[in-house]
C-alpha cells in the first residue's frame, strides 16, 4: 500500500511591530527540526490597528497559537477567548494557546526570566531594582515577587503606567513595591542585589540607545540582567560586566520563553540548549 502524503503543516507565528530584528523564529524552528515536528512558525510585522485582523486570521488558518511582542501585549488580550491564572494577574499576554476552538492568553515572559535568572541567583529575599513598567516588566515583577523577592523599585518615566505595577506587586503579592520617577540618570541603591532593563531600550535597530543609568552606581555585587535578545550584549550587559557584575543577557530568557511556549502549542519538551546553540550561531556570524 502507497503511503499516506500530508503536505499540510501545523502552524504557529509571532506578531508584533519591528519583526525583522525578532530571532524567536530561528530558535522555534529549530527546534521544531530538531524533534522530527512538522510544524512552521511564521514571523509577521503586524501594526496595532492590524492586531485584530491578524488574530482573526490565525483562527481562519487554525494556528495553533502564536506570541505576541512588541506592543500587543496587553491589546491583545480583547481579541482572545480567555487568559491563564498568571496572565490574568499581570494583565498582560505573550503566547496564545489554541484550546478547542478557542485562544487563551498566557504569559511566558516571566517564566522565561525566572528560569533564566534562577540559573544564577535566587531572587528571594532581594531588593530589585526594575526598569520599565509594559508588558514584560509587569510579567517579570510578579513573578520575582511570587518567587519571594523582598522588594521592587519599580523606576519608570510613566506614573500611570509605573503605578499599576505597583499596586499589582503590593495587592497581589507579598513583596513590597515602590514607584521611583524616572526623569533623570538613575542611580542604583547601594544593597540592590538585582538590577533588570525591562524596556526596549537597546532593541535591534536601535542598539545605540542606551538607559539613563548612572553606571558607577552598579556594583560587583549585583546581578544584571537585560531582556532584550537582539543584540544579547546590548550596552547595558557590557557595562554591567565591565563594572564587575555577574551578568544575564536576553537569550536565556528568550530560550526559556521557546521552551514554555512549545511546549503549549505541542506537548514536547523542547531541547532548550539546542535553541540557544542556534542563536548563538546567528549572532557569531553578525
Amino acid at each position: 500500500m502507497p503511503k499516506e502524503l500530508n503536505f499540510l503543516s501545523q502552524l504557529t507565528g509571532s506578531f508584533s511591530q519591528s519583526a525583522a530584528g525578532n530571532p524567536t523564529v530561528a530558535m522555534i524552528e529549530a527546534a521544531y527540526h530538531h524533534h522530527g515536528l512538522d510544524w512552521r512558525y511564521i514571523n509577521c510585522e503586524v501594526s496595532p490597528e492590524k492586531l485584530g485582523d491578524a488574530v482573526r486570521g490565525a483562527r481562519a488558518m487554525g494556528w495553533a497559537g502564536f506570541n505576541c511582542s512588541l506592543p500587543h501585549k496587553v491589546t491583545v488580550i480583547e481579541h482572545l477567548d480567555g487568559v491563564g491564572e498568571s496572565a490574568a494577574i499581570m494583565r498582560a499576554v505573550n503566547c496564545a494557546v489554541r484550546r478547542g476552538n478557542q485562544y487563551i492568553g498566557e504569559n511566558t515572559d516571566g517564566k522565561g526570566f525566572l528560569m533564566s535568572l534562577e540559573g544564577i541567583v535566587d531572587p528571594r529575599g532581594k531588593r530589585i531594582v526594575l526598569f520599565g513598567a509594559g508588558g514584560a516588566a509587569r510579567a517579570i515583577g510578579v513573578e520575582l515577587a511570587l518567587a519571594g523577592a523582598f522588594s521592587i523599585s519599580v523606576v519608570n518615566r510613566t506614573a500611570g503606567r509605573g503605578m499599576e505595577l505597583v499596586r499589582l506587586i503590593n495587592d497581589k503579592t507579598s513583596a513590597k513595591a515602590e514607584l521611583i520617577s524616572w526623569q533623570n540618570k538613575y542611580k542604583v541603591q547601594p544593597d540592590a542585589g538585582i538590577v533588570i532593563n525591562a524596556t526596549s531600550i537597546g532593541l535591534y535597530p536601535h542598539v545605540h540607545d542606551r538607559l539613563d543609568l548612572d553606571i558607577e552606581s552598579l556594583k560587583p555585587s549585583m546581578v544584571v540582567a537585560d531582556v532584550i535578545p537582539n543584540p544579547p550584549r546590548t550596552h547595558l550587559i557590557k557595562d554591567a560586566e565591565a563594572r564587575g557584575c555577574t551578568i544575564v543577557d536576553g537569550l536565556g530568557m528568550l530560550v526559556n520563553q521557546g521552551v514554555i511556549g512549545i511546549k503549549y502549542w505541542t506537548g514536547v519538551d523542547a531541547d532548550a540548549t539546542v535553541m540557544r546553540r542556534k542563536l548563538e550561531e546567528i549572532y557569531r556570524e553578525q
